[in-house]
Order: structure tokens, then sequence, then C-alpha cells
């Protein structure tokens, strides 16, 4: 497998470790990018940009990233906080009086954010179409009932957040989330990574698919524990649930799908823009912007939900709306924030290093939180900055 890009010295672990992705776990298409101290140190890429084609992985091609998509969404409500535009302790419904509905009237916005709101499921779930609506979503969200009493504990919201999220921008800004994020986050930085993918933009994204785990010979395979393995087979569990809020699944490599905007699942993106995203969180990017205080990433990295996740079944940390450093998800260290997603995608900053990291990839494997592949690019960066 021929990789392509650039690797600055001191950082060859990753290199080798994007390699042997491909020759090792199965790799067929993917991408990925750290920065440090605001200057990019590795920029690779390798493999076919389609899952199921031959055609090469270029520099600038992207992919949806789902899951990830919920570290830009969070930075989003962050930023809105740093302006004093969003009160964190004031109740949800104070800027979208219908969320005040079936109990939800005390949800306040740091629940939302932390996944403690105990709306990760819906009654009836959305199609794909309905989902695409933010004004359905956000109506079918605003009248749900809590599954928990909210602030209470935490669950993570796989797909409602897309409302939550979405509509709470909305309220306080005026615009939709994709136009938010566009102006508040990429533009200034530079980052490319779009929450509703234009039309001009379309040709560059690869096709995504499902891949397999190759089996190492003598090798012990790994299976999920019993209970996590049950709360996935159960079509009652709120894990199944919460997953299939929109119900069928949405097929990713649509167009349609991929130029709307869901703050919890398509956003589109290469590995460069999601580090450079990170990057701009905790620094300036080649003399560029900073989006974040330094009280705004302390905030952005405070533990404010943790322990058995009511969806997930297995223990989860997070931050206002961004993914912790611990054993179901493992960042750089224990200050680090940032977001996996479904199948493989990983993007996250670790400010006491001054690093950023983004991977993406066109196959999608089974696991929410921790991919072998992006792991395996983790623990080679945890070696090159001695951190092992």
């Amino acid at each position: 497998m021929n990789v392509h890009g650039t690797v600055a010295e001191g950082f060859e672990p990753v290199g080798e470790a994007f390699a042997a992705n491909f020759a090792r776990l199965g790799e067929r298409g993917a991408a990925v990018a750290v920065y440090r101290d605001g200057h990019r140190v590795v920029d690779l890429w390798a493999g076919t940009r389609d899952v199921d084609g031959t055609a090469p992985w270029e520099r600038g091609t992207a992919q949806v990233v789902r899951s990830a998509t919920k570290g830009v969404a969070a930075a989003a409500l962050l930023l809105l906080h740093q302006r004093g535009l969003l009160d964190l302790d004031a109740p949800v419904g104070a800027y979208w009086p219908e969320f005040k509905a079936a109990g939800k009237e005390r949800t306040l916005v740091r629940d939302l954010l932390a996944h403690r709101a105990g709306v990760p499921v819906l009654d009836r779930p959305l199609t794909p179409e309905e989902a695409a609506d933010p004004d359905l979503g956000a109506a079918a969200v605003a009248a749900q009932a809590p599954v928990w009493e909210p602030g209470t504990d935490h669950g993570y919201h796989a797909q409602t957040y897309s409302w939550l999220a979405g509509e709470l921008i909305r309220r306080v800004t005026g615009r939709p989330a994709g136009e938010f994020v566009a102006a508040g986050i990429t533009a200034p930085t530079g980052a490319e990574m779009w929450l509703g993918l234009p039309s001009s933009e379309q040709s560059r994204v690869g096709r995504v698919g499902p891949v397999t785990a190759p089996e190492a010979a003598g090798a012990l395979k790994v299976r999920p524990k019993r209970a996590v393995a049950d709360a996935y087979a159960d079509p009652d569990s709120l894990t199944r649930r919460a997953f299939a809020a929109i119900t069928p699944l949405p097929d990713e490599n649509a167009p349609a799908y991929r130029a709307a905007a869901l703050p919890a699942s398509n956003g589109i993106a290469t590995a460069d823009g999601l580090a450079r995203v990170y990057a701009s969180l905790i620094g300036e990017v080649d003399g560029g912007t900073r989006l974040f205080t330094p009280q705004t990433v302390e905030l952005a990295r405070a533990e404010a939900s943790a322990g058995p996740d009511r969806v997930l079944v297995v223990g989860t940390r997070f931050g206002l709306g961004f993914m912790l450093h611990g054993p179901a998800s493992p960042l750089l260290g224990p200050g680090s924030f940032g977001h996996p997603g479904r199948g493989g995608a990983l993007a996250f900053a670790d400010p006491d290093s001054g690093t950023a990291f983004g991977y993406v990839t066109n196959g999608f494997r089974g696991g929410v939180t921790a991919d072998p592949r992006a792991q395996s690019l983790v623990r080679a960066l945890r070696e090159a900055l001695g951190r092992g």
C-alpha cells in the first residue's frame, strides 16, 4: 500500500501505524492528520476514496464522519456560551419554550450538552426524510417524554442530539446549525468540514460502507461483553431505540443525506479538517484564529457525566458535549476532549500537549467508541510524544 503525504521528524510512529492499518486491520481508504502547537505535523492518506471502488484517495477526499460531528456541534454551543448568548445553567425552555413539554421544564442547557436530558429515544422514530427536516425533528424531541428525570443520569443521545443541539443553536442565533458552523467555526479556521454539504463539494466525498475486520491466524476473537451484546440485540432496550430514532437507517452515500444538517451524525470532513477544528479550539493555527478562550477549554474538558451509560451500557465520560479520555474512548491523555464516530472516525484535542488529531475512513466497522484502527494511531501518537 502506497501511503501519501508528509510526517514531521519525530512523528514517524504515526506513519508506521497508519501503513500497518492497511496491512493488518483491513483498512480500505483513510486519512489522518495531527497538529502540534498550531502546525501540521502529520498529513497522510492512502487507499481508495470509495470503500467499494478503485479510484485513489486524494488529499482533499472527505467522508461522512458520523458522531464525530457531535464534537463540532458541541463547539458551536460552547462558542455561544463564550459570547454570552447561551447560559449553561438556564433551562432549555428559556430559549426553546416548546421543549418544556412532558416533564422537561427543568432540563438545563448543560444537561442537554452532557447527554443528561433523558430523551435519547423517540416513541415514534422518524424516517430519514423526516429526520432531515429540522422543524419535524425539533418538534418530535420537544414533545418526547424523558425516560429518566433530566439531570439525574446520563445516556448517549445517539440520534436525538441532532435536534437537541441543532434547534438550540437555531433558537439562539436565528440561523440553522449548518450555517452557524460554517460562519463561526470552519470559515474562520479554514477547516474542510461541512454540516450540510454544498452541491459544489459533493464530488470530493467518497462512498462509505461496512467492512469486516480480518481474523489473524490463531487469534482469539474479541467479543463484546454479554450485557452490551444483549442491549444491542434487544429491540426494546434504550440502546437499540436510541440508535433507531431514525428508521430505517439513512443511505449515507445519498446526496440528499449529505446535504442535510444533522449535528449528531452526518458531518462531512477531511481528516485535516477535523484536526484543524480541534487545533483551533486550543490555540492559533498557522497564526490564525483561536476559537476557545482558556476558560472555555476548561469547560470543554471538565467532567459532566461519568459512569454506566444508560444507552451504551459501558462506562462513559462526557464533558459539555465532548467525550473525555477513558476506557470506553481512549484519547491522548486525561486532559483530552473530542468525539469518535461510530465505526471509525475520531477527532480530539489535548490542550496539555498542544496536540489535535483527526482520522477519517470509508470502511465502517462495528463499535461505537474505540475503533482499533483509530486506537493504533492514538497509541503511536502517544509514543511520538513520549507519553506511552
